[in-house]
């Protein structure tokens, strides 16, 4: 891996991200840095080298940064249908200290938002499809929501959908997330 990044550098790439998984593994196990890390220690690297791979809360971004000595973290799966993801990272990163988690409110505006987008873009039938696999994180850890969410994910139709946030923000309003 270092010598398949001292090529690239050569050949002109101002910044390489590495993931940590091996295509074998595709998406299970863990992820391991170390390679990642020897590529941005090796002497001759001098472009920015970005990890990848578990990096599913902050504090797994500040250790990639500080005891990996990466420029940076590329963040995939955990901002799926949670995008305060980003925000939280930052915060930390630079505070040290966690955000409170979003409300109900603002996961539920952010559902719809992502909802109409998605609709906007690419019609109702795939728009309303293609945002699925989002509701459950987005609504994740309030119990007995099972219901809700099946509304959700087998819905055809946006306007069913946007009423299945209705019912969710009138019945779990007031929910704690911690």
């Amino acid at each position: 891996i270092v010598e398949v990044a001292d090529r690239l550098q050569d050949v002109g790439c101002k910044a390489i991200s590495i993931h940590g998984r091996t295509r074998a593994q595709m998406y299970k196990g863990s992820a391991d840095w170390k390679p990642i890390a020897e590529v941005k220690n090796n002497a001759r690297m001098y472009i920015p080298v970005f990890g990848n791979g578990d990096v599913n809360t902050p504090e797994a971004a500040r250790i990639m940064r500080d005891e990996y000595g990466l420029d940076g973290a590329m963040i995939g799966r955990a901002s799926i249908g949670y995008p305060w993801f980003f925000k939280e990272v930052k915060h930390y990163l630079k505070t040290g200290s966690q955000l409170s988690p979003p409300t109900m409110e603002e996961r539920v505006q952010a559902a719809r938002r992502h909802l109409q987008m998605a609709i906007d873009w690419k019609g109702e039938k795939l728009g309303v499809f293609e945002t699925r696999r989002h509701y459950t994180n987005y609504f994740k850890g309030i119990p007995d929501f099972k219901e809700y969410r099946m509304k959700m994910v087998t819905s055809d139709a946006a306007p069913d959908v946007f009423a299945a946030f209705d019912e969710v923000l009138e019945k779990f309003g007031n929910y704690q997330f911690v």
